[in-house]
């Protein structure tokens, strides 16, 4: 595999990572006493956004996820005809 598909890969499991990992941690007015809603914010405005620790948990679990891609990818364990839902199993008898 190239270095620039591992790239490429890699981009796109981070973009998913970060919306996965995004509502964690998340506090919505309601949830912190004291806190006052000012005029024209979204009662669902998180109170507490930090996109620093967003990237960092989006690294980490983008990290992961392509460990385990290229890792299947040597090894083989999952191939695309696994993944086949279209057309029927691979064997058609079982011998009963």
């Amino acid at each position: 595999m190239q270095f620039t598909s591992v790239l490429a890969i890699y981009a796109l499991l981070w973009v998913l990572s970060a919306f996965l990992v995004m509502p964690f941690g998340l506090r919505t007015p309601d949830e912190v006493d004291g806190h006052t809603i000012e005029t024209g914010h979204a009662d669902s405005a998180p109170v507490n956004f930090q996109p620093g620790k967003i990237a960092l948990r989006a690294t980490v679990l983008s990290a992961l996820l392509l460990a385990l891609f290229y890792l299947n990818y040597q090894n083989g364990w999952v191939e695309m005809g696994d993944l086949n839902m279209v057309s029927g199993p691979k064997i058609k008898d079982m011998g009963y």
